[in-house]
């Protein structure tokens, strides 16, 4: 993200702001050169840069500096973001020109409907696109106005082809979510920290659905939230071993999935 809204973002999270609701502390609070460089180290090929609006006005000048961002590190795949607004279709068209792969959409800090006919060509043009929208839309760590299956459900009804990253597997609604993938080929989620030890205290994935995660080997893509994390990122790779799911599993998420979906 830009410094300044990530130091407003780090802010929040040292206050336990209302969507956080307890202590968070940031694992990798550094900056951006050197995040870059840990993400290198860790053996990262390709990585996101997940920003999102709170309010009206900001998403076209967050795609213009993440337009930047991607032109200068090479290995960060080219991310954009929209809002409920007026403009919403038009910034989307401007990033899409600008070679932006793959969206950010965060139904819990923006506090939109996701069904609100100010986006209606926004889903149009992404789906019509193939482009993979990263969407926030599970109820963890605390409920929004918009988040739960419902909404994204509806969604579907109106844009099937629209190729829906699920984060955070849609904790904690998780069986809801897969409800969905089920029913949605071009449905995805993302591990993003799923059974971490910080997660499973308070939103544990269900034992008995694991079987399911496994069948939908092929649509689960690793998600991270570096740096926001509040433990080291080996802990996020420890965690996804730790539920058994055997290591072809684990590399068509860890690698395989993300590599296909955006030819890497």
């Amino acid at each position: 993200m830009p410094e300044r809204v990530l130091a407003k973002v780090w802010a929040y999270f040292d206050a336990a702001g209302p969507l956080v609701g307890r202590a968070w502390p940031i694992m990798y609070r550094e900056e951006e050169e050197r995040r870059i460089e840990l993400l290198r180290g860790f053996g990262v090929r390709a990585f996101t840069s997940m920003l999102y609006p709170h309010k009206p006005g900001m998403a076209r000048w967050l795609n213009d500096w993440a337009a930047d961002f991607a032109a200068r590190v090479p290995d960060c795949l080219h991310t954009a973001t929209f809002f409920a607004e007026p403009g919403a279709a038009d910034d989307v068209r401007h990033a899409l020109d600008q070679g932006a792969r793959v969206f950010k959409c965060h139904l819990q800090v923006g506090g939109y409907d996701p069904n609100d006919p100010l986006l209606d060509d926004v889903w149009g043009q992404l789906a019509d696109s193939g482009t993979p929208v990263v969407t926030h839309c599970g109820s963890g760590p605390v409920p929004g106005a918009f988040t739960g299956p419902g909404p994204i459900g509806e969604l579907l009804k109106r844009h099937p082809r629209l190729r829906l990253v699920v984060a955070h597997l849609g904790m904690p609604e998780y069986e809801g979510f897969l409800d969905l993938a089920e029913r949605h080929e071009d449905v995805m989620l993302d591990t993003t920290m799923a059974f971490t030890p910080f997660v499973e205290a308070s939103d544990p994935f269900p034992p008995a659905a694991l079987p399911r995660l496994a069948a939908l080997r092929d649509r689960v893509l690793l998600g991270t939230d570096f740096p926001n994390i509040p433990y080291s990122y080996a802990d996020a790779l420890h965690a996804l071993e730790r539920t058994g799911l055997g290591d072809d599993w684990l590399r068509a998420v860890c690698h395989d999935n993300a590599a296909r979906l955006f030819g890497l």
